[in-house]
């Protein structure tokens, strides 16, 4: 047997659930994975022990709960410990409604990840489909298989956990090999390159591999030839700016109602959702949906629609070309549209912390989560953050380190975060929840982080710091707005977020270009809307940033019948034709 096959797990005491279970893996999958079946939770415990001393990747372990088999949750449960990266699931009889209470109740503390009702047909493609949604998370978890890009970089160097980072979001496969390795070694001589500039992509999918040295983001959305810049004289309906949930969402229902649609994205699909290795409270996903799949799967549904797409490129300004927005591209191009709505989204807060700030790609990360946990194994982790994404940021890097500690500054968790997430948090073994603690500095050995320091987070404790070794620090506190590109004419509160028609703080005065009061979404200029998190009093949910972007549609609807385009539209004439809104704001 080759030991890099990855092993599904069945334990239980229950006969006929075993021999269904079995018959059915073993007859789907039996090419790809080894199929173990245990009859009894002890032999199940053994063989888990087993194939961790030998290294073997255990992706699924099944255990059954019901009248035949009352001990399937606390072998799951126990399970954890030996493989915390492999899918947990509990199988159910169809019927058993009175073991719901007791099953809910464990998949919420974390026993088991998903629920899975036991085949009663042949080619039961219910569980056929909650078997392979699991094993599609373990596999974009592991990092494992076909390598699309082949990056070779230095271990903590910050451009290239970036660029794994953002090629890992954007659902391409991506292989890494820390230069020195065999196979960055025998990669580099493939492609006559000696000597480097670090990190080097290799684009394993086009013939001949197209080599690229420290690529700028540019160099690589046009390497890839995914999208491309719209003709000079295209005029869309509406740009999108930004394409996390309430992004994905406008441009899914813009396309679909007919409007001509382009999103323009300077990282990844998905925005911070992207990053949540599992959502457990968006609805329709009962066993949960990682933020990636959720992201990938509404891109390929807007693209699929209609939307065109500009990946790896930024709005860096926008400016008014006659009745028409323009919006400058970071490649030096002009996309020209009618509307415009800003769902670009928020930048988690740095701390600035002199000695954090040097350590950033060296063990030191904000967000970065999902591509960044293996490489925890083994290690002593500390999160810092309250929110959902925090939470779920412990749980998922819990399957990989040796033990993780979240760092809360105020006195609970019940004000910011999701009760779900809260008990699995308490739930797990080795998690732990220090409250009223703050971060305020760090140590490093051989320029990677060592440790940090915390003290108490009130003036009233104020104690000496206290060190704690750590392997690996993910910050997910705060929210800084993206706005910075957009003119100061359009108004924001005073932490930066944008205010529309819905906040009461919106000026009735409106815009110099209409005297009408803006619509629910619209901020104080007139057909530039504001949606999800960048939004003024919003809600940071991934539902309700959803909602806004299908609510939006039918203000842009509004918005665009009232302003019709010209008889003749003015000729394109770059961004020198266009005339700059006041206080426009263009980076660097």
């Amino acid at each position: 047997m080759d030991h890099s096959v990855p092993v599904m797990l069945i334990a239980t005491r229950d006969p006929t659930s075993r021999r269904i279970l079995e018959d059915e893996l073993r007859r789907r999958y039996g090419a790809d994975y080894e199929v173990v079946a245990c009859a009894d939770h002890a032999h199940g415990r053994a063989v888990l022990e087993g194939l961790r001393r030998w290294n073997r990747p255990v992706a699924l372990i099944l255990g059954c709960y019901g009248p035949a088999d009352r001990g399937g949750l606390d072998f799951l449960r126990r399970a954890y410990g030996f493989h915390p990266a492999a899918k947990r699931g509990v199988v159910v009889t169809w019927g058993d409604f009175a073991s719901a209470p007791t099953v809910f109740r464990a998949i919420a503390q974390g026993s088991a990840e998903l629920l899975i009702i036991r085949p009663e047909r042949s080619r039961d493609e219910e569980f056929h489909g909650a078997i392979t949604d699991a094993l599609d998370d373990w596999h974009l978890a592991q990092g494992v298989g076909f390598e699309a890009v082949r990056l070779i970089g230095e271990v903590g160097d910050e451009r290239t956990h970036r660029l794994r980072d953002s090629l890992s979001r954007n659902h391409i496969p991506v292989g890494f090999h820390p230069v020195g390795s065999e196979t960055a070694e025998r990669t580099l001589e493939s492609v006559n390159l000696r000597d480097p500039v670090l990190p080097v992509m290799v684009l394993e999918f086009t013939a001949p591999p197209i080599v690229l040295e420290n690529p700028s983001d540019l160099e690589i959305a046009e390497a890839m030839g995914v999208t491309r810049p719209p003709p000079a004289d295209k005029i869309f309906d509406v740009v999108v700016v930004g394409a996390g949930p309430s992004g994905l969402a406008t441009a899914v229902y813009a396309s679909s109602e007919g409007l001509s649609t382009m999103v323009v994205e300077g990282e990844a699909v998905g925005g911070q959702a992207g990053t949540s290795s599992l959502i457990r409270n968006y609805p329709g996903f009962s066993r949960g949906v990682s933020g990636a799949h959720l992201a990938y799967r509404s891109f390929h549904q807007a693209w699929t629609l209609g939307t065109d797409f500009l990946f790896l490129r930024k709005v860096e300004g926008l400016g008014v070309d006659g009745a028409l927005y323009a919006a400058s591209i970071s490649d030096g191009s002009v996309v020209r549209c009618r509307a415009v709505v800003v769902a670009t989204g928020v930048d988690y807060r740095r701390l600035g912390i002199p000695q954090l700030e040097n350590l950033v790609g060296r063990g030191v990360f904000y967000g970065s989560t999902v591509s960044e946990a293996p490489s925890m194994a083994g290690k002593h982790v500390i999160v810092v953050g309250g929110g959902n994404s925090a939470g779920q940021a412990v749980l998922h890097l819990a399957r990989y380190a040796k033990k993780v500690t979240l760092l809360v500054r105020g006195p609970s968790l019940s004000v910011s975060m999701s009760e779900y997430l809260i008990s699995q948090l308490e739930a797990t073994r080795n998690v732990g929840i220090r409250y009223g603690t703050m971060l305020v500095g760090a140590r490093d050995q051989d320029g990677f982080l060592a440790a940090v320091k915390v003290a108490a987070s009130r003036a009233a404790d104020a104690t000496p710091s206290e060190e704690i070794e750590a392997g690996g620090l993910f910050v997910l506190i705060g929210s800084v707005p993206r706005t910075s590109w957009l003119p100061d004419t359009v108004e924001r509160d005073p932490a930066g977020f944008l205010r529309t028609g819905a906040s009461r703080d919106v000026s009735e005065a409106g815009s110099a270009r209409s005297d009408r009061h803006p619509l629910a979404l619209e901020t104080s200029m007139p057909g530039i809307f504001a949606i999800g998190d960048v939004r003024a009093g919003s809600i940071k949910r991934v539902a309700t940033a959803v909602g806004d972007g299908a609510t939006v549609v039918s203000m842009l609807h509004t918005y665009l019948a009232e302003n019709p385009l010209p008889a003749s539209p003015p000729a394109p004439g770059g961004a020198a034709a266009t005339e700059e809104l006041p206080g426009d704001v263009r980076s660097n």
